[in-house]
């Protein structure tokens, strides 16, 4: 797995260009979301992006945060109907990467030996997000710069997940 790479030389390493989102549950209804939501514009400031694509059966808000990330608050209470197996839910609480091409990450991960996942469609109809797990257990998730709404500067590229 991929321990076996910590410190050898020859080594490479995914390369993430930023941090976009980090997506947390907040309950399993829309009062749940709507009520979470509330806390984050009113007690932190924030303001939610009215462009959240529609995501059947998780209701939620995506939370501006300084126009270079977001906050996603997801409405699920057990798992989605994204979900690949335990564990292997895109609405589970997870911090989202980008990198600069998604299929090379993939051969990346492939080459590493690392465990992953691939949930495709879900936020628009190309879009590709892989998920792993680090070895603490928390779910990273990686998706290609420039295809999600995270930065304010692609929210107007990515209204149809070129």
């Amino acid at each position: 797995m991929i321990e076996r790479y910590i410190g050898e030389e020859n080594a490479m390493a995914i390369k993430v260009l930023e941090l976009h989102h980090h997506g947390i549950r907040v309950g399993a209804t829309q009062e749940d979301a709507d009520k979470t939501m509330k806390f984050y514009a009113d007690v932190l400031g924030l303001s939610h992006d009215p462009g959240r694509p529609s995501i059947p059966t998780i209701p939620g808000y995506w939370m501006d945060v300084g126009g270079r990330a977001q906050i996603h608050l997801m409405g699920v209470n057990g798992q989605s109907k994204f979900a690949q197996g335990p564990g292997k839910d895109p609405s589970l609480p997870h911090v989202a990467l980008a990198v600069p091409d998604i299929q090379e990450a993939r051969k990346e991960l492939d080459r590493l030996g690392a465990s992953y996942w691939v949930s495709e469609g879900v936020v628009g109809p190309r879009s590709q997000q892989i998920f792993l797990h680090d070895p603490a257990g928390n779910m990273i998730e990686l998706h290609e710069a420039g295809s999600c709404r995270c930065k304010a500067t692609d929210r107007a590229d990515v209204s149809g997940m070129r």
